[in-house]
């Protein structure tokens, strides 16, 4: 964006001197957007660059609480393996579909 806006700078500086007059008009009126344009995108690459420089890393570690992260997704995992059911709930069905051994066939 900035080679062409530095481009038609050029072009329009050029047809100025050269007396070509709708070359220059053209140019002129694409200038002011174009540089418009290349600012706003040197603005969201720079505040782009320092959000990244100011991020947290990802990872917990040991000392920040990673530990109790761990322990509260433990009784998830058991859950869900079946070793572990909540209080009153039954137990998930082995049968195949889902469907309750206690039926009848008819």
């Amino acid at each position: 964006m900035s080679g062409l806006t530095v481009g038609d700078y050029l072009l329009w500086n050029w047809s100025l001197g050269g007396n070509h007059v709708a070359l220059a008009l053209v140019s002129g009126l694409s200038l002011l957007p174009l540089a418009g344009a290349c600012l706003l995108l040197a603005v969201l690459t720079l505040t782009q660059a320092l959000a990244r420089l100011t991020r947290r890393p990802a990872t917990p570690t040991a000392s920040r609480g990673g530990t109790r992260v761990r322990r509260r997704l433990r009784p998830v995992r058991s859950a869900r393996r079946g070793h572990h059911h909540g209080h009153g709930e039954p137990p998930p069905s082995t049968t195949p579909a889902g469907r309750s051994s206690s039926k009848l066939a008819a």
